[in-house]
């Protein structure tokens, strides 16, 4: 239970980036999404703590950060635009490997 509370985790660390790149916009402060923002970080840390009741801290935490860093990079990409460059994917790649080999090499 402790890895599945960990990937939704790191899918509500995808929120409040794209909360506060739209909480500002040339008309001030839009509300709606910076509370969106705040909502989805209390969730995401609420969820990684329940995981680390069992998963070691340090793999939790570089995991939850991949999840976010790679969906955040995905958004980015298909929401507002962001380069697609090949560097920038076999970087992003790298994450990807990283998350996958913490869950490989994890006890739990």
């Amino acid at each position: 239970m402790a890895w599945i509370y960990l990937i939704i985790a790191g899918i509500f660390e995808w929120g409040w980036p794209v909360g506060l790149k739209l909480g500002l916009s040339e008309g001030g402060l839009r509300w709606g999404w910076l509370v969106f923002s705040l909502m989805t970080m209390i969730a995401s840390g609420t969820l990684l703590l329940l995981a680390q009741r069992t998963i070691p801290m340090g793999t939790a935490y570089a995991v939850w950060t991949g999840i976010g860093a790679v969906g955040a990079f995905v958004i980015g990409l298909l929401l507002f635009s962001e380069p697609a460059t090949l560097a920038r994917f076999f970087f992003v790649g790298l994450i990807v490997v990283g998350i996958i080999g913490l869950k490989l090499a994890s006890p739990h």
